[in-house]
């Protein structure tokens, strides 16, 4: 199987066959960790955009919504290049502003200030967010609830809960990817709104 195509490849793992996936990852994995790793220069947080990256690749191509219009590498970085403009936007997004444009001025006084402390109405919303996930998250099957929690609230990077779970990287993209869409259809069944 190593020496087909990723076009075939793709072909076998839309029509089921899970090791096709695993090939096309252990082949193209170097080159697009370092893609991401040369336009964001921190190790840790390119291995977390690579993951990213496969698992939006893993969705789209389950899906069914991957269009040959090239080769699957481009593609692929394609991926990983939006994941890593949307890390810059979001960084920018979260910039201190300074209440003056003076440029002489060397900071702003609000820019030391930081309201770390949520309000009453926020620790309530908060709570209730938590409270209705935690609800949800008992209605996974247990491995499922595993790699939620190892991912989403111990913030572990997919090879970390694969090598907790003694799994590999592709069962275990597959574990938070039904994870979260039994979540989604759980959560609409409940008519539960988790969102601020």
């Amino acid at each position: 199987m190593n020496e087909y195509t990723d076009s075939k490849l793709v072909n076998l793992y839309q029509n089921g066959d899970e090791n096709a996936l695993e090939i096309l990852i252990n082949r193209h994995q170097r080159e697009i960790f370092t893609y991401i790793f040369y336009k964001i220069l921190n190790k840790d947080l390119a291995n977390d955009i690579f993951q990213d990256a496969f698992m939006k690749i893993i969705v789209t191509l389950k899906k069914g919504k991957y269009n040959e219009e090239g080769k699957f590498i481009l593609w692929a970085k394609r991926i990983a290049h939006n994941l890593v403009i949307d890390h810059y936007r979001l960084k920018a997004k979260n910039r201190n502003i300074s209440e003056t444009t003076y440029s002489n001025e060397e900071f702003s006084i609000l820019d030391m200030i930081q309201e770390t402390s949520e309000n009453i109405e926020e620790s309530l919303i908060t709570h209730q967010i938590n409270s209705d996930l935690a609800k949800l998250l008992v209605q996974l099957p247990e491995k499922q609830q595993e790699v939620i929690k190892l991912r989403f609230f111990d913030n572990m990077s997919f090879k970390e809960i694969a090598d907790h779970t003694e799994c590999s990287i592709n069962t275990t993209l597959g574990r938070v990817r039904y994870a979260l869409i039994n979540l989604r259809k759980i959560k609409d069944e409940n008519n539960i709104i988790l969102t601020r």
